[in-house]
């Protein structure tokens, strides 16, 4: 059996290929355009020697170049790798050796660590724009006759994730996993149809808005307003000019929007639905901002490594604030204990996943496989509840975990540049409550006797080695930190 996820854009192109899939400012891409251009960069990657089944990384921000890139990939048969546009150059050669990426497909915004990373990694790069080689003459070339053939448990994307150790993984998701989620699961959660109109300003490069927003819309013949760097002041003008009837953001996207200073003076009327994951929605956000707007926030749940959507609160159930909702069609979860055995409900315990959406394994990882796919569940390393009426709700989650602005930021790969530092020689990174990012990260460092370091040039060194969302904005130096009688650390003495 065939399956191909770009069969969503071939078969919407089929049916209205007059129709806009997306837009950017006064730039309209039609569905016949995007399939005619996805299509070309198909020919395109076969002339440039990247074979069925290999790995392309795409760095670009949410502009048309990476809908065209996403869904070229897919139609040569290959595996999409997308990459944060904000990783740093040695992050950037991280990923694309770890991926086996054969090419890399940038932005020119992110030319210089794309360069400087692609360099070395040793693998070629191609412009998302621009004369020459670039995406926009790949996009040219003669189309391929259809979608290259693939296995429905083929690999269609590769999601990288952090781990709580270690470096980051790459979840690998395939076509089924994706489409399924796409297709039948969003559009069974918001009525999605060929009148809809989206704004996507969450990253296309992370999984919630490239299935929600991107996969979800196309599947459906809909169309999406492409936002690539979100300010309230933006996203309430295209809501309002463009009549969006579907936002999906983070937390401290609905924070920002009902902050905004004029924000009443913008008509949010065509809103029909609102939905929101990520990170934890403060209940007192939520409730404002529908006070304030005529429309209801749906809070869902999910992870890279489920496509993402795993759980969502419906508009045909009670929605209960604070809540994550009800496992999804063709999805079941559970709160286990240490032992993977079933805790009643109420009691805390480690949400556990299986079914349609679960990843096929993390990229070259059999020991984190191992540990996460275990006795048929994904363990999330989330720690929740389940109610009585079958919704659950999450009271902790993973292991010191930061959530900034609703991108994970992973403490122990900050603590090993920390560490890197020959000032340094103790380190731990927490994160502290902050009114609009959620959480701002941390470093407490102890520095060694007779070096001096000021905080300054501790961020500077960190802000050089890291994505911008990871680095530390807040630095404090102790005289020693906290441990407990095994030496470890005690991260909940600090704050």
């Amino acid at each position: 059996m065939s399956l191909n996820l770009g069969t969503i854009l071939q078969g919407s192109a089929a049916e209205r290929p007059d129709n806009t899939v997306l837009q950017l400012g006064e730039r309209k891409v039609s569905y016949a355009e995007l399939d005619r251009a996805a299509r070309g960069v198909a020919t395109s990657l076969r002339e440039l020697g990247v074979a069925p089944g290999e790995q392309v990384a795409i760095m670009v921000p949410n502009v048309p170049e990476f809908t065209i890139a996403y869904f070229g990939i897919l139609y040569a048969g290959c595996t999409v790798v997308p990459l944060n546009v904000l990783l740093s150059a040695p992050e950037v050669t991280y990923h694309l050796q770890d991926s086996d990426a054969k090419l890399l497909i940038a932005h020119p915004f992110f030319e210089e660590p794309a360069r400087e990373g692609a360099a070395g990694a040793s693998v070629p790069l191609v412009m998302s724009e621009g004369a020459g080689s670039s995406l926009t003459a790949m996009a040219l070339a003669e189309p391929v006759a259809g979608l290259h053939p693939t296995n429905p448990d083929d690999t269609a994307v590769i999601l990288y994730t952090s781990g709580t150790t270690g470096k980051p993984k790459g979840a690998e998701l395939t076509h089924s996993n994706l489409l399924i989620n796409c297709a039948i699961v969003v559009p069974r959660l918001l009525p999605i149809n060929d009148e809809e109109v989206a704004l996507a300003t969450l990253p296309l490069f992370h999984s919630f808005g490239q299935t929600c927003i991107q996969n979800a819309n196309i599947a459906r013949g809909g169309r999406f307003v492409l936002l690539p760097r979100f300010t309230p002041e933006d996203a309430l003008a295209i809501m309002q000019q463009e009549k969006v009837t579907l936002f999906a953001g983070v937390p401290t996207m609905y924070f920002a929007i009902l902050h905004h200073p004029g924000a009443e003076d913008f008509d949010l009327s065509s809103l029909r639905f609102c939905m929101t994951g990520g990170a934890a929605m403060p209940v007192e956000v939520m409730k404002a901002f529908e006070e304030k707007y005529p429309v209801k926030i749906l809070e869902g749940y999910g992870l890279s490594e489920t496509s993402p959507v795993a759980s969502f609160n419906m508009l045909d159930r009670p929605r209960k604030t604070g809540s994550i909702g009800y496992p999804v069609w063709g999805v079941e979860m559970a709160i286990l204990d240490e032992n993977d055995k079933p805790v009643a409900d109420g009691e805390r315990g480690e949400i556990c996943i299986r079914g349609h959406n679960i990843m096929k394994g993390y990229w070259k990882r059999p020991d984190a496989n191992a540990e996460a796919l275990r006795n048929g569940w994904f363990h999330s390393g989330d720690i929740g509840v389940r109610d009585g009426d079958g919704s659950y709700a999450i009271v902790d989650r993973k292991k010191d975990m930061i959530i900034r602005g609703g991108f994970n930021v992973y403490p122990r790969e900050i603590e090993e540049v920390l560490y890197s530092h020959d000032a340094i020689i103790e380190a731990a990174v927490i994160g502290v409550r902050h009114e609009s990012h959620g959480e701002e990260v941390k470093a407490v460092v102890v520095i060694a006797e007779g070096k001096n370091l000021s905080a300054e040039e501790l961020i500077a060194f960190c802000k050089e080695r890291l994505a911008a969302y990871k680095y530390p904005r807040l630095v404090e130096f102790l005289d020693t930190l906290p441990k407990g009688p095994t030496g470890k650390i005690l991260k909940r003495e600090l704050s």
